[in-house]
Formats: C-alpha cells, structure tokens, sequence
C-alpha cells in the first residue's frame, strides 16, 4: 500500500470516529456544525463543554450548533488534520501538534498562538504516576520506573502527546536534579526498556494498565486518574513525582477550514469561551487545571501545588523538543534502540 493511500484509509477512520462523537443531531440542527479535532484523553471534558458551550451560544445567539469530536493520539489526529481532516478547531496538549498544521498546507498562521491569552493555552494538567493499590513496587519517583522488575505502561511518543510528556518528564527532572543530560538519557533508557507495549494514545495505555492489568505503574496525565477510578474502581494510587512537567494545552481555529465553512465566529467564540469562569469550571470538574485564578483557588484541594517545569524552560520549546528527541533518529529513537538490547 503507498504512503499515500495509507494516509487516506488513517484519514478515513478519523472522520468515521468524528461522526460518531456529535453531540446533537444534524437533523435537529438549525445552525452551522462545528468539528473539534483533541488529543486523545479529552474526550470527556469537550463532551460536557461542548453542551455549556451550545447551550451558552443558543441562550446568546439565537443559534443552534452540532459539535463534532475526535479524539485519538495528539500527533496522528494533527497530522489527519494536515491531510485533510476539515476540523474548524483542533485543541491539543502540546504546541507542536498545532505548529505543524501552519507548517503544512499553511492551514493557519505561522504566530497562531499569540492570539489567545496563555500562549493559546486555557488549561493545563501534570504527569502523574498511577499504581498499584498498596504501591507493592514502591515506585515513588521517576527513578523507581527504571528498576530491574518494574513494569511501566506509557503510550508511544511518536504518536501520543501523553507519551511525549511522559519522557521529557522524567528526563527533565533528572536535568532539574543536578545529573548530565547523558545521565537522564540513561535514565530515559532504562525505563523505556521497562515497557512491554507501546499504545497509540493514553486512553489505549490506560486500557492496558487498567483492564488488561498490564504494569506496575502507569505514567499518565492527573486528569486521568479521577476516569480511570471511577470505571475500575478505587484500585489504584496517584504517585505525584518530587518533580514534573507541566502540560500546557493550546487550541487554536483551524483558519482555511472556517473561512470555506463560514464558521469562524463561532469557532473562534467556542475556543474563546474555554477561558470565561464557567469554561474553566468545567475543566475543573474533569480535573484539568483552569488558569482562572478564582476557579483554581475553588478546586485548590483536586490541585495539590507541585515542583513542576515547563518544556521552554528545559528543552528550549517544543519546537527545539521535537528535534532533538522526536524526530526520526533523534534521542527517542536512540532510546528504544537501546532498550530493546
């Protein structure tokens, strides 16, 4: 099969996957329907903010909206966008899964997330750690995941944004303590050989950790430990790392698609609206952190205060991120190399 008609059949299953996440029907809808490309675990909190959001947008407008979803690992659901996938907003958890819609087709501009407060970013989550009932391992930190023994579920780094997250952390908070980049290198390498299977995105991974009861710990977002207890039980425990990394999660409109559909007000209003109190109030109902000050102050107790840093501060943005770890035959690449030896 070309690479051509592999991107096509990928593309194909993405707009099936949309159509299936609407939230009303097209035949009930008077108005214009909107199409939220996300990353992969966000598929509950856009469920309950897409309703506020229709019901805030008819209250105001007049106007009612069907809202699409689709969800998948934040790299292939960026690059489906790319190929074509006609998403009017894609909301991500990492820069460069939007920086590569300006990058390829010029789908929107080049300084896209200078037009949002935070860098485009209305929210944020941590990577958190998630054991075993009783923490039979002992895993306490980023070091325990790469012990002889300890068996660690993370979803793929080439696809998942989760998983990207998941190696700078514990990457970066070994740079954060002091040791060489070829130390946390070794350190990344160690805990990658600790991995029995690589899932495309972090709902993937949790279904392994959780229902397949692979692992002895699994590295996710915070976000998604509260989902994971609640449909497997109160069988797990949340190890936040003495370091870790801050997700930022920036969206943007996907502009060439919304002037063809005619929809970029209501994009534009859908992803504005993340920032007002009652956007980030659902986002804080699902267990991802608001930037509003007054919401997190609210929530301050779902929110323990952590050591965390930024991937600009260590790694010189995503950007310099992908190229040096992600891309082909960079530092990920050699990692794997490494640990399947």
């Amino acid at each position: 099969m070309s690479a051509y008609l592999s991107r096509r059949a990928a593309l194909s299953v993405v707009f099936a996957a949309a159509l299936s996440q609407g939230i009303s029907s097209p035949a009930q809808a008077a108005g214009p329907t909107l199409l939220n490309v996300s990353y992969d675990v966000s598929r509950e909190f856009y469920k309950d903010y897409n309703a506020v959001f229709a019901a805030h947008w008819k209250k105001t407008t007049g106007e009612s909206l069907t809202l699409n979803q689709s969800h998948g690992g934040s790299s292939r659901q960026a690059r489906s966008v790319a190929d074509g996938l006609e998403a009017d907003v894609i909301t991500m958890n990492q820069h460069n899964d939007i920086d590569i819609l300006a990058e390829r087709g010029k789908l929107i501009p080049a300084d896209w997330a200078k037009r949002l407060p935070n860098n485009s970013a209305p929210t944020t989550s941590v990577t958190v750690i998630l054991v075993r009932k009783g923490n039979p391992k002992n895993i306490r930190d980023w070091t325990d995941l790469g012990r002889p023994g300890v068996g660690v579920i993370i979803p793929n780094p080439k696809t998942s944004g989760n998983g990207r997250y998941t190696y700078l952390a514990a990457w970066g908070s070994a740079v954060k303590n002091g040791v060489s980049p070829e130390a946390a290198k070794a350190l990344v390498t160690r805990i990658f050989a600790n991995v029995p299977v690589l899932d495309g995105g972090g709902r993937g991974a949790t279904t392994t950790f959780a229902q397949r009861n692979m692992g002895d710990a699994l590295v996710t977002f915070e976000s998604e430990v509260p989902l994971i207890e609640k449909e497997f039980g109160a069988n797990f425990e949340v190890i936040y790392p003495s370091r870790t990394i801050l997700a930022e999660n920036p969206v943007s409109v996907v502009d060439k698609v919304v002037d063809k559909k005619g929809t970029r007000k209501q994009a534009e209003a859908y992803l504005q609206f993340l920032y007002s109190e009652a956007g980030q109030e659902v986002a804080a109902k699902h267990h991802i952190r608001p930037r509003n000050d007054k919401v997190l102050a609210k929530y301050a107790k779902a929110f323990p205060k952590l050591n965390t840093f930024t991937v600009d501060e260590v790694f010189g943005g995503w950007s310099q991120a992908q190229k040096e770890h992600f891309n082909d035959g960079a530092s990920y690449d050699q990692v794997i190399a490494a640990a399947k030896r």
